[in-house]
């Protein structure tokens, strides 16, 4: 199957997709760590973790996908939000917050 269909599916088929290096658990780099840490401080209980270091063609293709050079990416709702610093800005303004409240609701 083709990669770019796969990253489409994974985010479409999934509320809440973080693309990160490691696992929640055992993130690989700070940036995913930072990333894991603020789902979990605004609730969220369950979400796709896709460890890009397991999977070169996923690592480079999720770049193509949203055209974001870097890693974390998070999706919610199949829509690209944007990586770590992104994150980071709209979990301090409560905007993250309350949109994975959407979704889980």
């Amino acid at each position: 199957m083709d990669v770019q269909k796969v990253i489409h599916e994974q985010v479409t088929t999934n509320p809440v997709v973080l693309y990160m290096k490691g696992s929640p658990a055992m993130p690989r780099c700070g940036f995913s760590s930072m990333a894991s840490q603020i789902l979990k401080a605004c609730g969220v209980q369950s979400y796709l973790a896709v460890d890009v270091l397991m999977n070169e063609d996923i690592r480079q293709g999720i770049k193509e996908y949203a055209n974001w050079p870097t890693i974390p990416q998070l999706y919610v709702k199949g829509e690209f939000i944007g990586g770590s610093d992104i994150m980071k800005e709209m979990f301090d303004s409560g905007e993250l917050k309350k949109l994975l409240d959407e979704v889980q609701a």
